[in-house]
């Protein structure tokens, strides 16, 4: 299996027999241009999983390709005109010969009691190769090749490390890691997330200001 990481949570899968796009997302740049896929998974509806601006183009140019995503993210793809399918846990699909298990099924804990949304995650090719989305969750089944998210405002290192381990793959490639150069994200987080009394102030590089 070849492997071409787009940055953050984008990847391509080339088995041999199908091509498979994973989670072409806002922060991910260079799968615009891909042609010949035969499915495009999404994890999850946030937007740095799931581009819509980009999205539409992309499924022009590959008009064989499925597209695969949760629950949750279904309602803003559905006017594409593409070939939809919305997957549960627990389901199991052939994409171009290739075995598709979707497990977990929801989204990490952000903060608190927030409202969750679905996330998916798939084991590709029997284990050959596991992208969770936004989410810790274990597979019950040996995995060769492992994205393994690196930074979000619901994971901290000592989770990914413990996850890493729990699923032992030959191989961990960093996925989910474009949030560590957009400090601004986690500003927005903060300010959401405040108490009533307290105003946040992203502070910029060496530029001096009255508080």
């Amino acid at each position: 299996m070849r492997i071409t990481h787009y940055g953050h949570s984008c990847v391509l899968l080339e088995t041999g027999s199908a091509r498979l796009l994973l989670d072409p997302g806002t922060f991910s740049s260079g799968f615009e241009g891909l042609t010949e896929l035969d499915a495009v998974l999404v994890t999850h509806q946030h937007f740095d999983h799931l581009d819509l601006e980009r999205l539409p183009d992309l499924l022009k140019a590959n008009p064989r390709a499925e597209l695969v995503l949760d629950k949750g993210s279904a309602p803003s793809v559905v006017d594409l005109g593409a070939p939809l399918k919305v997957v549960e846990p627990g389901e199991v699909l052939s994409i171009g010969g290739v075995r598709v298990d979707a497990v977990g099924g929801d989204h990490a804990t952000i903060y608190g009691a927030l409202p969750g949304i679905p996330n998916l995650g798939y084991v590709i090719g029997d284990g050959a190769f596991y992208h969770p989305g936004d989410a810790l969750f274990v597979p019950g089944q040996d995995v060769d090749v492992l994205g393994l998210p690196t930074e979000a405002p619901w994971l901290k290192l000592a989770e990914a490390v413990d996850f890493m381990n729990a699923v032992a793959p030959r191989v961990a490639v960093p996925i989910h890691e474009a949030l560590l150069a957009r400090p601004e994200l986690y500003y927005g987080w903060f300010d959401r997330l405040s108490a009533e009394k307290t105003e946040v102030r992203g502070l910029k590089h060496a530029e001096a200001v009255e508080l």
